[in-house]
């Protein structure tokens, strides 16, 4: 099983059960000390990142029956979420209720919920995004080989579980530009099943692709942060890293939904290797933003803060 390139998810575990053996009150009488902390960063810029994630502005209702207050937050079998979400409920008062979806569906509820992803249009204000399953999502790298020196083709490895993904790899599988295929398990007796890659392996190829499953690509975060290049239809779903922000031809390579220009899309990055080369830096300073750990929890508060608020709980 690789675990270069890959978060350690044993530290993680372990931090998150340790953290769960110091009382509440511990953490409570630290969050004001966390709150003030903004007055060391550009609060404009975060105060944009809290409204991004939590859309509303007007106070909300939020039902009862569809909520859970924090004393009562206990751990299901979606752990990673649960210690995600926990890490910072903790230190808010134990009456103070929340509404929250863990997994991969992104339909959107009638009343404000943090959820991992959620759709990217104007019916998404009542899912609030938050950052969990960070251990698996959020996993930047540090790639060691330059663009030039990568293989001119593009590499993907995923469950092809989904129709779409099923109808890009059976096209594509076998093009002489393209080394994807399908990990299925149990293993499909079809053409399109393929060896597991490791991220190493796949750094040696000048174009990933980042093809969305349930909700986003859980590989785009690593592959913004290469030196390779993202290639993707436009994103559908974002999460904490807000894909819907990420602009075509600054960011990523944008191909057609069903994929028709993608040998022109990759012939003319490999003809412009300046112009990938921007793409790449503007990829890897994007990625950057979420990289200052203090910072990114600041914002977790915030949000948080920002939902009792308008919810009408007293903090």
């Amino acid at each position: 099983m690789e675990t270069k390139h890959k978060n350690n998810k044993l530290k993680y575990y372990c931090t998150n059960v340790l953290r769960e053996l110091l009382p509440a009150a511990y953490y409570q009488s630290k969050l004001t000390s966390k709150l003030n902390k903004l007055d060391e960063f550009d609060s404009h810029y975060i105060q944009q990142r809290v409204n991004y994630y939590l859309k509303h502005s007007a106070p909300f209702a939020l039902p009862d029956e569809k909520s859970v207050a924090i004393k009562d937050f206990k751990k299901n079998k979606q752990s990673a979420y649960y210690y995600d979400l926990k890490e910072f409920l903790v230190y808010f008062q134990n009456h103070l209720r929340v509404a929250y979806r863990f997994g991969d569906d992104t339909n959107v509820e009638t009343y404000p919920f943090l959820v991992k992803a959620r759709p990217i249009n104007a019916n998404n204000v009542n899912a609030v995004l938050f950052k969990l399953n960070k251990v698996r999502h959020f996993n930047f790298i540090n790639d060691p080989v330059p663009f030039t020196s990568k293989k001119e083709m593009m590499v993907w490895r995923g469950g092809a579980y989904r129709p779409h993904r099923r109808k890009f790899i059976e096209k594509f599988y076998n093009h002489p530009m393209c080394n994807v295929g399908q990990t299925n398990k149990p293993a499909e007796n079809v053409p399109w099943q393929k060896d597991f890659m490791s991220i190493e392996e796949q750094l040696q190829y000048k174009f990933i692709l980042c093809i969305e499953g349930n909700d986003v690509a859980t590989n785009l975060k690593w592959a913004m942060s290469s030196n390779s290049l993202c290639v993707m239809p436009k994103p559908k779903y974002e999460t904490w890293f807000m894909e819907g922000t990420l602009k075509a031809g600054v960011h990523y390579i944008e191909v057609a939904d069903d994929y028709s220009d993608l040998e022109e899309k990759l012939s003319y990055y490999i003809a412009h290797t300046q112009k990938a080369q921007k793409i790449i830096t503007n990829a890897n300073e994007y990625v950057a933003q979420f990289k200052n750990k203090e910072r990114e929890d600041l914002i977790s508060f915030l949000v948080l803060k920002k939902y009792f608020e308008l919810s009408d709980q007293v903090l």
